[in-house]
Order: C-alpha cells, then structure tokens, then sequence
C-alpha cells in the first residue's frame, strides 16, 4: 500500500501510523512525503518536474492500494497534493491507470478538522477513477487518530488489493 503524506509533520507521523499498522497486518507500505518529492509549482510552460514525479509515478506502479494523508488547506485540498496530481496528468503516459479502479483511503490532521479535505479528496479521487473507502481517520491537536479506525482502513484495504486490476503490482 503506498501512503502519501501531504506535510512533513502531523500527517507524515499520521501517514508513519499507518505504515507500522500495515506491517502489524503483514501488507507491504511504503510512505512518500509529498514535499520531499520537491515538485515545481506545475505551469504549463515548465518542461518537467524533475526526479521526484519519477518517484511518485513508479510508486503508483508498485503499490495497489493508497492512503492520502493531508491537512485542510482554507477547507480543500493542500497544493502539494493538487500540484502532485496536475504533475500526473500531464507528464505520466499511464495517468488514468495509476488510479482507475484503486482503493483508496483518506486520513487527516489539521487544525480546521478535517471534514472538508475529506469531502474535496474524494470528490477528486472519485473523480480519477479511485475506489475512496467511506470511513476516514480525523485527528487534530485535541483529538488523536482513532488507532482503531486506523487499523479498519488497512484491513478493508488489503482484503480490496487482490481486486484491483488497474496496474499490476511490479518491482
């Protein structure tokens, strides 16, 4: 399962959370922080967005299921994560195929509560052809991550990944 993490901080730790559970349950994780990928703001007259849209694309590739970890930016999506998916669409030739028909899971910290991103995450994941879980994980800095809900999301995850056809898992 590939884990992406919109910030270096409550998310990645909440995206950290997720991973260990995975091991607990014997399915493969991989956590990628999206600002460590270091995109360049997507503009239709930069050329390429370096190594790290490499990355992402190939982890896309290898993993079957994915969680979105991410705050809520004035009540949306962050543009780490916009700006991840405008890269997508437009340089990788499989765009579709990286996210037609796979499970995917919503999770987030953030200090305006969450609810919103979640709502605009799926409506955009629905939107690329992701199969978006109904239940999400919400924390905020007066209310931790349900370790429960977490582990939920992991085993629901890992019981859909045989299902999806989308992309063979390949090294």
């Amino acid at each position: 399962m590939l884990i992406l993490s919109a910030t270096n901080g409550n998310n990645l730790a909440l995206a950290r959370a997720f991973a260990e559970e995975s091991t607990k349950q014997g399915v493969t994780a991989e956590v990628v922080s999206l600002p460590d990928l270091h995109l360049p703001l997507y503009d239709s007259v930069v050329g390429e967005a370096g190594p790290g849209l490499a990355q992402l694309a190939q982890a896309l590739r290898h993993h079957r299921s994915l969680v979105v970890c991410a705050p809520e930016y004035n009540g949306s999506i962050p543009p780490v994560v916009s700006n991840a998916i405008a890269w997508l669409s437009v340089s990788t030739e499989d765009f579709r195929a990286l996210f037609n028909g796979r499970p995917a899971a919503l999770a987030s910290h953030s200090g305006g509560g969450g609810q919103k991103v979640g709502l605009a995450m799926r409506q955009q994941l629905a939107h690329l052809g992701c199969n978006v879980l109904g239940r999400e994980v919400v924390a905020n800095a007066h209310k931790a991550a349900n370790p429960e809900a977490i582990a939920a999301l992991v085993a629901q995850l890992a019981t859909l990944e045989p299902a999806f056809a989308g992309v063979p898992a390949t090294v």
